[in-house]
């Protein structure tokens, strides 16, 4: 089974401009800590201390919000093509 992982511009410096990476993981739990592997910079930006997803990073299966997919306990299918996306907050009046 594999999975194409699609990487934003904003985590790309993370991983020497790397856009997609292919991964095996067979949920989100596993593909983090793939992704951690694969780019351990990219890792600490990912991760919160306690080893979980960053709240303010969401992520899409197939182009559907993965919570709505059951969260953390969605099982990849082979092919999906998941991405992670931070949210972007601020600006000035």
């Amino acid at each position: 089974m594999s999975i194409r992982v699609m990487l934003p511009a904003a985590f790309q410096r993370h991983t020497d401009g790397v856009k997609q990476v292919d991964s095996s993981a067979i949920n989100l739990a596993a593909l983090v800590e793939d992704l951690k592997f694969k780019f351990p910079v990219l890792g600490e930006h990912i991760k919160d201390a306690d080893g979980k997803l960053r709240k303010f990073i969401n992520v899409y299966v197939n182009d559907e919000d993965i919570r709505f997919l059951g969260g953390e306990s969605y099982a990849f299918q082979d092919k999906d093509e998941v991405m992670f996306i931070p949210s972007i907050a601020g600006g000035a009046r």
